[in-house]
């Protein structure tokens, strides 16, 4: 899959309904032997900023979850795996920040769309699409 076709197919499973954080999750599944359903149920409750909390952007923890399945550890005695995975959340967070300012889904919700939107669900096509993408396209140039 190309980085374009994974930026799309993340797109497509927003569009579909999926969460942001689990439109992140499935478009990389299949490629860590991870089966869709358990995918789905995973990623499932943090969308909306953990839960509709507000805090750290669904499609960022969606990120973080690939990452954790491309580099992170199995052994809890494995440090140096363990911290290696840690920087590579960093470095996504900051990738995703340099972009939109914030990696906090409130703050980007306050920065591109007005409450009347979030109220009307129009941000999904305002901004968290777009999101969506750019995490998508960060992942995929992290794990390839």
């Amino acid at each position: 899959m190309t980085k374009q076709e994974a930026i799309i197919k993340a797109q497509t499973f927003f569009d579909e309904g999926y969460a942001c954080s689990q439109s992140v999750l499935l478009t990389f599944a299949n490629q860590f032997d991870l089966d869709e359903w358990t995918a789905k149920l995973i990623s499932s409750t943090f969308g909306g900023g953990m839960g509709r909390l507000r805090q750290k952007c669904g499609a960022v923890t969606g990120g973080f979850m690939v990452l954790g399945l491309k580099y992170g550890n199995a052994n809890p005695k494995d440090m140096d795996t363990k911290l290696a995975a840690y920087r590579k959340v960093r470095d996504l967070d900051h990738r995703v920040e340099e972009i939109h300012g914030t990696t906090n889904c409130g703050e980007i919700l306050k920065k591109f769309a007005t409450e009347a939107d979030v109220a009307e669900r129009k941000h999904h096509k305002i901004i968290c699409r777009k999101v969506v993408g750019d995490v998508t396209g960060q992942v995929y140039d992290m794990i390839n």
